[in-house]
């Protein structure tokens, strides 16, 4: 079963991140909930208050087969300054394992030079942080072990592409019938 951690931190889009835990949980994919801010209650950008399954320094890391970013703000921003997260996303990326990013995340990747060469997306507006990749504006992009998405419109379609990448694209479709979303593929 492949296992997944996506990082929270204050003012993160609550869409983008629950979205995702909940379509990945139903798809039977492991994935757990990691707060960057030393408490398990993290706020979202909308005042909604979740609790993360582990802080980031209880986690075991090296087992996990996808990263994942939530964009908002200002929770990309603490992404981005978190020295833990700069080193694992780095770790990740030279084993050419999957980082996930979405909204305004993936210019966390971009600014630590991890799209070099790549196609990604994002909010529009942060395509001037996206350095060396190919800003194409599509609302789901995978190049490599990078995938990215443009928002929170996005959410349902990249949560699917997801469990289509770690599960399958049946179970994606099989998700997203359920949930009366008629538009993915």
């Amino acid at each position: 079963m492949a296992k997944a951690y996506i990082f929270l931190a204050d003012g993160f889009e609550e869409v983008e991140a629950l979205t995702v835990v909940d379509f990945l949980r139903r798809a039977q994919i492991d994935i757990s909930m990691v707060s960057i801010t030393g408490d398990l209650k993290v706020t979202g950008s909308h005042q909604i208050t979740v609790v993360a399954d582990m802080l980031f320094g209880d986690g075991k890391f090296e087992e996990a087969d996808l990263l994942i970013l939530p964009g908002g703000m200002p929770g990309t921003t603490a992404l981005m300054n978190h020295e833990g997260l700069d080193k694992l996303l780095r770790d990740f990326h030279g084993k050419n394992k999957t980082i996930a990013a979405i909204c305004a995340a993936p210019s966390v990747l971009g600014t630590k030079g991890l799209l070099e060469g790549k196609r990604a997306t994002c909010y529009p507006g942060f395509e001037s942080k996206l350095k060396g990749c190919i800003a194409t504006g599509e609302d789901v992009v995978i190049d490599g072990n990078i995938i990215t998405s443009k928002g929170p419109g996005t959410a349902m379609d990249f949560a699917l592409t997801l469990i289509s990448v770690f599960k399958d694209k049946g179970t994606a479709r099989k998700i997203a019938e359920g949930g009366m979303y008629k538009h993915y593929n």
